[in-house]
């Protein structure tokens, strides 16, 4: 992925700017900070490329989904529908809201499809937790319909997402909130970091007072301001927020060089007979931070991977290797193997987590290998990487009688 890729001047320009004034906090002490507040220009950053009326930064992408998902009105036994192939933190925040996670079918967008959703969909269900995957996004026309439908809360994790847009909107904008990480391996990096964005004030203003113990923010006094709420603290540090600055800024060069490179790769391995590409919802708003390629089955995948592993080439292949990032490496969410007690476990779950049919998930994520893709690359780089990725495919494909 890029981010620290490109860390260099800028990064500690912003940094350095936070350590003359000694102000590591990004509330309050206005006259010790000399004009300096770089978690607000983190959130300017990211309403620009976002186009969000609101941003607000915190201390992690799992931070910002759990605030998107609190301040949408998700809670306490609520059902969310949720896709069986995301980062685990996207299923922990729905159960730490002591909503119940829904288990629906992805397609080969690589997120919950409408088809899917409605297939899961019972007088219970109270919301759904879409998840926008490897840079890419979900069809939103048809999951959209059913959001109206059936008068869902919609909140939409774009973790690795950020950049990426459907038909002009940002990831994140459809539903009633979203939220992005910037964490050390995404397209631009705080460190650690996340962002939690919407359009509705109202949402806004209870996911700023709950991200900090229910501080209000109104006034310069912060012992006496007004604490509308009950909330914890997810707050990023002026420190974190100035490495996301920078690195925000970067983020539209980052985008057109990876673009480029992905349409090298897919102009090179489309040549390759038995390759095939994840479906971009809209090609047009690909961040573009991963080549996610489609072979014709689950062994030939694995066949692949090992091929690329003797060649020295990273490659994921979430289906049987211990990524976190799908259904079959989560026992422990089956399980239900908690530290204390979740609201789940006492009210119950609304499917056997142990014995979930999700055959077309299966199926594609088994078929599944991604590449991040690098902006630091040559185009002779990504040529050779290419028809290295090509070749061993070759190899692993099934000899023909």
């Amino acid at each position: 992925m890029p981010g620290t890729e490109l860390f260099g001047s800028e990064e500690r320009k912003e940094i350095n700017d936070v350590l003359e004034t000694g102000m590591l906090f990004r509330y309050n002490h206005d006259q010790q900070r000399n004009g300096i507040w770089k978690a607000r220009e983190f959130e300017t950053e990211v309403k620009k490329i976002t186009g969000a009326n609101y941003a607000l930064a915190v201390s992690n992408g799992s931070a910002a989904i759990a605030i998107a998902l609190a301040s949408a009105g998700i809670g306490a036994g609520d059902e969310v529908i949720c896709p069986p192939f995301t980062f685990i933190a996207s299923i922990e925040a729905v159960l730490f809201v002591g909503a119940k996670p829904v288990f629906a079918e992805i397609d080969e967008t690589l997120c919950l499809s409408a088809e899917g959703i409605r297939k899961v969909l019972t007088p219970k269900t109270k919301g759904i937790c879409l998840v926008h995957m490897c840079g890419t996004m979900a069809e939103m026309d048809g999951i959209m319909e059913v959001v109206k439908e059936h008068n869902l809360i919609l909140v939409e994790d774009a973790g690795q997402a950020f950049g990426a847009s459907y038909k002009g909107t940002s990831v994140g904008l459809f539903g009633k909130s979203g939220s992005f990480s910037f964490d050390f391996f995404k397209i631009a990096t705080a460190g650690e970091g996340g962002v939690f964005i919407t359009n509705d004030e109202s949402t806004y203003i209870l996911a700023d007072a709950y991200s900090d113990h229910g501080h209000s923010h109104v006034g310069n006094n912060r012992g006496m301001e007004p604490h509308p709420v009950l909330g914890f603290n997810y707050r990023i540090s002026e420190l974190h927020a100035a490495v996301g600055l920078a690195q925000t800024r970067k983020v539209p060069h980052i985008r057109e060089v990876n673009r480029k490179y992905k349409k090298m790769f897919i102009d090179i391995l489309s040549k390759t007979e038995g390759i095939s590409f994840a479906r971009l919802a809209d090609p047009a708003g690909d961040s573009a931070t991963f080549l996610n390629l489609l072979l014709p089955d689950t062994e030939t995948a694995k066949r692949t991977v090992d091929e690329l592993n003797k060649a020295g080439i990273g490659g994921f292949n979430y289906w049987y290797t211990n990524m976190y990032h799908f259904i079959n490496q989560w026992d422990h969410l089956k399980k239900l193997n908690t530290v204390s007690k979740l609201p789940v476990e006492v009210l119950g779950v609304p499917q056997d987590y142990l014995n979930l049919d999700l055959p077309k998930s299966q199926e594609v994520i088994g078929r599944l290998i991604s590449f991040g893709i690098r902006c630091t690359w040559t185009e002779e780089d990504v040529t050779a990487l290419a028809n290295n990725i090509a070749a061993c495919a070759r190899k692993a494909m099934p000899v023909m009688a």
